[in-house]
């Protein structure tokens, strides 16, 4: 993904994102001919993804920071313990300029703008890049509404609005969900019946991810947004086509989450990492060498060859710990190495003991080992098929019929040969069991993935107050965040999250 250098385009801050920079506008670079060529095209292309990269850490913490999985034991001081808490005022609102999302925006309005009036030697790999494109867009402009409901939309790049208009207010929630699935279709019409991976790379966007989005999407809509029933059902339609798309489960969870095991068959659209080039946030859920090296794990093994250089900011909740110890679900050791302070007599500690433990090291996303250096390089999912399979679970359960053949695919991968259906077997129940059973599905899976938070928002803010202990009923304005008070000023069109 470093092949080419991505040339920035900006001219102007929009509302309350950026500070004024005094940068080569878009239509002088397009004078230049940096939008006259195919080649112009593909390292814009490239660059937007560069760009999403750089934004991974803030949508991990926008879709889970604020759940039930962290804000457990730390070895470290804890970082972000006030959005972990939900204590969060405009004072302290999180997050200023929109979480930099409106810079990603304008990368794609602009190319948006050029890309279709370029001559390709391929008409299809132009498609292919616009639809990558459009899909990437309602990502961002779904990010943004599930975060703070109203935003501004801004489908022109910073060099085609006039000064006049850059202020612009908090379009409506129905208004931003129209966007997205406008955009949403148009990628899918643009991918049209090309299926196919870009470079054969599920590193970048796809038929499959935009198939992926929609579902999301559409159950947001169908159950939040007064969509309704034609919604939920829109949703299942483009998950069940996913499966058409080369697109399965993978065998087990071990073949999920080395480095050379991201190619498996379960990825549909993941952000790439590479030695030298860019790591992944997940050193934050690990620790020191000094911290980690006196500690045993829970099979008892002493942790003193252990190869670290992180920082342990974020500690799993004991409700995790909890709802994870259960030694035959193979999720159990792939989600985090638990650590205790002694070995106890050698047999370790086969079930939680919380006197004894000391902390845990988030295990799936660890890298590889080079030499005396942990390299943190895995690719991390955005989508992957046991997503789908949990959303269709939703899907089929918000339109009353039986979602117990998705819990229980999931279910069974995650217990392999101790698999045992009178046990850990899921049998349909009402729509509230079955949505709780969804939840739990999903949290077990998914821990570390980004999914928590928006997982409970999905379902209903009564799921929302059941799970978090932080947030009551009452506290509905808090479930979108407040923006910050800058922003307003430079921005009087924007009016604040309503509640704050």
């Amino acid at each position: 993904m470093n092949k080419y250098i991505y040339i920035i385009v900006a001219v102007f801050v929009f509302s309350s994102c950026e500070k004024e920079l005094e940068l080569v506008s878009p239509s002088e670079l397009t004078a230049a001919g940096f939008w006259d060529t195919e080649e112009g095209v593909r390292t814009a292309h490239t660059g937007i993804y560069a760009n999403l990269r750089s934004s991974a850490g803030d949508f991990w913490l926008l879709g889970e920071i604020r759940s039930d999985i962290w804000g457990g034991r730390t070895y470290e001081s804890a970082s972000n313990t006030g959005l972990i808490e939900s204590n969060i005022s405009e004072a302290t609102a999180p997050f200023g300029g929109w979480a930099n999302l409106y810079t990603r925006i304008h990368r794609i309005n602009d190319f948006l703008l050029n890309a279709p009036e370029v001559a390709f030697v391929n008409q299809e790999d132009k498609k292919h890049l616009i639809a990558q494109a459009y899909g990437l867009r309602a990502l961002y402009y779904y990010t943004l509404l599930k975060t703070w409901g109203d935003v501004p939309i801004i489908l022109e790049p910073l060099g085609t609005i006039e000064p006049s208009n850059l202020s612009k207010a908090r379009s409506s929630q129905a208004e931003v969900m129209s966007l997205i699935k406008s955009d949403i279709e148009t990628s899918l019409a643009e991918f049209g019946s090309d299926a196919s991976f870009w470079a054969g790379n599920k590193n970048f966007w796809s038929k499959a991810a935009t198939l992926a989005l929609k579902g999301d999407v559409y159950i947001w809509s169908g159950n939040l947004l007064g969509g309704g029933a034609a919604d939920v059902n829109e949703a299942k339609i483009a998950l069940q086509e996913i499966a058409s798309l080369e697109i399965s489960l993978a065998p087990s969870i071990s073949d999920l989450w080395g480095v050379g095991s991201e190619g498996n068959s379960e990825f549909i659209f993941s952000m790439q990492y590479k030695q030298d080039e860019a790591s992944n946030i997940y050193n934050s859920l690990t620790g020191r060498s000094t911290e980690i090296n006196p500690q045993f794990n829970d099979k008892g093994a002493s942790m003193n060859s252990f190869i670290i250089a992180g920082a342990n900011r974020y500690g799993q909740s004991e409700k995790t710990i909890l709802l994870l110890d259960d030694n035959d679900d193979n999720r159990k050791d792939a989600t985090f190495i638990r650590l205790y302070i002694d070995d106890n007599g050698g047999a370790g500690y086969s079930s939680y003991n919380e006197p004894a433990y000391f902390g845990s090291i988030f295990n799936k996303f660890l890298g590889q080992v080079n030499g005396s250096e942990r390299i943190f390089e895995n690719d991390v999912p955005v989508y992957r098929y046991a997503d789908i399979i949990l959303l269709l679970a939703e899907a089929k359960n918000l339109l009353g019929e039986d979602p117990s053949e998705e819990i229980n695919s999931i279910r069974q991968r995650a217990y392999g040969e101790n698999f045992d259906m009178a046990i850990q077997g899921f049998t349909n129940g009402t729509q509230a069991e079955n949505t709780n059973a969804i939840l739990d599905e999903r949290y077990k899976e998914f821990i570390g993935e980004g999914k928590r938070w928006w997982d409970l928002r999905r379902a209903g803010s009564s799921f929302v107050f059941d799970n978090i202990s932080f947030l009551n009923p009452g506290d509905e304005f808090k479930l979108l965040l407040p923006i910050t008070t800058d922003m307003i000023g430079r921005n009087p069109a924007l009016e604040q999250t309503t509640g704050y």
